[in-house]
Formats: structure tokens, C-alpha cells, sequence
């Protein structure tokens, strides 16, 4: 039966997700799972999301094929296959809303400490293998629970003030990577099946043209107006997180 609401929710989800796959709306692109817990069950949205994110991966890796950080993803891939792994051993023990609740926390700490600032500033300063490799393990993680692993890669990747197209396209084959490396995991999980697949085949498009839309955008951005939308809406975003959180473990 077609649903409005429904269809509107989803559509609106995958079109930010797509956006910010291309470097825009900073780590927004989060907000996609907890928007289709909206009208659907949380686990159930991680698992229609993954093949639709590996469209826009393909896109995005394919546009910026030739513009990353290959040593920030050095650092960090290693963290990340740790992080996934992990997520998967405790898949069935960790609520939804636990890590929204965890990964909104850190992330406001994040751009408080990039506004005021609270300690010594990361810009221009070599990258940390061991910091890389913590932050990766994070984003791996929080990545495989409910694909909010955008606010811990930004952590450790925007205070480096990469040119816009060089963060986008770092930001796009990392995640490429990490979500191709869930596959096996979400199908023994089960939470990969012809219901979630054909939902996804549906919202693929609309995911696509978003990357399209966000790419053709960020060429177009100065990198000061980049940095300073992306670190405001990191911080709404931090705000969205903590909320969902707190009343998901209210409500548990």
C-alpha cells in the first residue's frame, strides 16, 4: 500500500545521505537512519541503507577517483576493519540508541573544542597514526550499528583543513571501503533480503542524483564557507544525536 508519509521520509533520507556523500552538508548525511526509524524499524533501515549507500559510494569514488588523502586513509582504514569486526560481535548487545547517544556526545565535544578552542588545535600538525587508528575504529564501529560513522571520521579528518574536494573524495572512498567490507556481515545478519532489496533498488536513483547534485556543488564552494556550514551543521547534527539518544534509552 503506498504510504506518503513514508515515501516522502525515505525519499528526503537518502537525498541528504546523497548530498553529503559528495562532501556537502558536512556529516549530515548520519541522519539518514534515524530518520527512516521514523516509519521503520531501525535495524530494518541499516539494512535496506547499506546497498543503497554503495550506489552513491560507486559515484562518488568514481568522481573522486583522483582528488583523496591516501596516507589519511593509510591511518585510518586499519581502525576501521577493527571497528567493523567489532561491531559485528556485538550487533545483538548494543542498542540504536546507545550509539546515537555515544556518537552525539563526542561529536559536540568535537566542534565546541573547534570553536572556542578547549585544547591545542590539530590544524597543521603531522597526522597521528594512533589517533587515525582510534578515530577509524570509531567510524568503523558506529559505521556498522546504524552508518553514523561521518561525526568520527570528521573528528579526526576536518581540523587537517583539506581543500573541500580532497576531504570529499577521502570521506568518499573511505566509506566506500567500510561499507563494502559490512556486506558479508549484514548478510549473515540477515539483514540483507528481497524486501529490504527491493526498497532499495526503489531509493537508489534518488540517492545517485543527490551525489550528483552535491558534487557539482562542492566544486562550486570557497573552502572558509565549506568548513564553517560543515562545522555548523556537525553541530545541529551532534544536538539531533544526543536527543534520539537519550529519549531511545528512555524508552527502551
Amino acid at each position: 500500500m503506498f504510504d506518503p508519509l513514508f515515501v516522502t521520509v525515505a525519499v528526503l533520507a537518502v537525498l541528504i545521505v546523497g548530498l553529503s556523500k559528495a562532501g556537502l552538508l558536512g556529516g549530515l548525511g548520519v541522519v539518514g537512519v534515524p530518520l527512516l526509524a521514523l516509519v521503520m524499524p531501525a535495524r530494518d533501515a541499516a539494512g535496506m541503507m547499506l546497498p543503497v549507500l554503495l550506489c552513491m559510494d560507486a559515484v562518488a569514488v568514481w568522481m573522486y577517483r583522483k582528488e583523496f588523502d591516501r596516507s589519511l586513509l593509510k591511518l585510518m582504514l586499519p581502525g576501521a576493519a577493527i571497528g567493523t569486526l567489532l561491531g559485528w560481535g556485538l550487533w545483538a548487545f548494543v542498542s540504536d540508541a546507545f550509539v546515537l547517544l555515544m556518537v552525539g556526545v563526542v561529536t559536540l565535544i568535537f566542534v565546541i573544542d573547534a570553536i572556542l578552542p578547549l585544547r591545542k588545535k590539530l590544524e597543521g600538525l603531522p597526522p597521528s597514526k594512533g589517533w587515525g587508528t582510534f578515530w577509524g575504529g570509531v567510524a568503523g564501529f558506529t559505521s556498522f550499528i546504524s552508518h553514523t560513522g561521518g561525526p568520527p571520521f570528521q573528528i579526526y579528518v576536518l581540523p587537517r583543513k583539506l581543500p573541500p574536494i580532497i576531504y570529499a573524495g577521502t570521506s568518499a572512498m573511505f566509506f566506500a571501503i567500510v561499507n563494502t567490507a559490512k556486506l558479508v556481515p549484514y548478510f549473515f545478519l540477515g539483514q540483507l533480503n528481497a524486501g529490504s532489496l527491493t526498497l532499495s533498488a526503489a531509493l537508489a536513483p534518488v540517492g545517485v542524483a543527490g551525489v550528483f547534485l552535491g558534487i557539482f556543488l562542492v566544486r562550486r564552494i570557497s573552502a572558509k564557507l565549506f568548513y564553517r556550514i560543515a562545522y555548523w551543521l556537525v553541530f545541529v547534527l551532534a544536538l539531533k544525536l544526543i536527543w534520539d539518544g537519550v529519549w531511545g534509552l528512555l524508552g527502551a
